[in-house]
């Protein structure tokens, strides 16, 4: 979960080495792909999707 603005090449990142830490739980795939008109709004949902609550809504809707 997280902010791109670039999709093809941020899973080309994670399914190859150049991401250290996600690497390693390979091979990456899009599910839901949510996307906003600006960059504020768009971080402000993945911050509120992180929080508890927020975890519990992708639970149950994405």
């Amino acid at each position: 979960m997280g902010f791109t603005e670039n999709l093809e090449k941020r899973l080309q990142a994670h399914n190859n080495d150049r991401c250290r830490h996600t690497a390693k739980f390979r091979p990456w795939f899009i599910k839901t792909v949510v996307a906003f008109a600006d960059r504020e709004r768009a971080l402000s949902f993945e911050r509120y999707l992180k929080s508890p609550s927020g975890r519990a809504f992708a639970k149950k809707r994405l």
